[in-house]
């Protein structure tokens, strides 16, 4: 297959497109609709992150639920929760975040398991979580020698004066 015949397109194609959008070294990725499900598993990931328990009160992190990350001109994904430590100066991220969780889903799987998983892993997140909603798993990678190895934790040091914490067990309650 001749691949230079399918059309690549950058940052300024993907400011002008309606609806959701992701964009993967220039192939574009259509954001379905959100399921009530995934949502509320998005929505109990973040709220533990930004509770009491979640990140500590000394801690400069910000949790995001719907915010781009603009990679380079032809990447830009929305991840479903980051955590960003560092001062966001424009309407993006432009950095990588510290830890990033996406909630997987049928029709986001292939894509969250490997495109996303080398995406975020050349990019140097520290921490990648996948909650598979339907299997009811939580799956936590941590970057080591700039490869991802499964872990098996609930805290997470951001920077030297930030950690978070999640509670695994209640991400599923509906």
């Amino acid at each position: 297959m001749n691949t230079s015949l399918i059309p690549r397109y950058t940052y300024a194609d993907y400011e002008q497109w309606e609806e959701d959008w992701e964009l993967i070294y220039g192939y574009p990725y259509q954001l379905l609709p959100v399921k009530w499900f995934h949502n509320r598993v998005q929505l109990n990931l973040a709220t533990q992150a930004m509770s009491n328990s979640g990140i500590n009160e000394n801690c400069d992190a910000l949790v995001f639920t719907a915010l781009d990350w603009k990679i380079s001109n032809d990447t830009v994904v929305r991840p479903d929760v980051m955590i960003v430590c560092g001062e966001i100066s424009s309407d993006y991220l432009e950095f990588p975040p510290v830890l990033i969780v996406e909630v997987l889903s049928p029709t986001s799987l292939v894509k969250d398991r490997n495109i996303k998983f080398e995406l975020y892993r050349e990019n140097g997140v520290k921490y990648y979580i996948m909650a598979d909603y339907t299997k009811e798993t939580i799956e936590v990678f941590e970057l080591i020698d700039n490869q991802y190895r499964s872990v098996e934790k609930n805290k997470f040091i951001l920077n030297s004066t930030c950690l978070v914490e999640f509670d695994f067990t209640k991400i599923f309650k509906k």
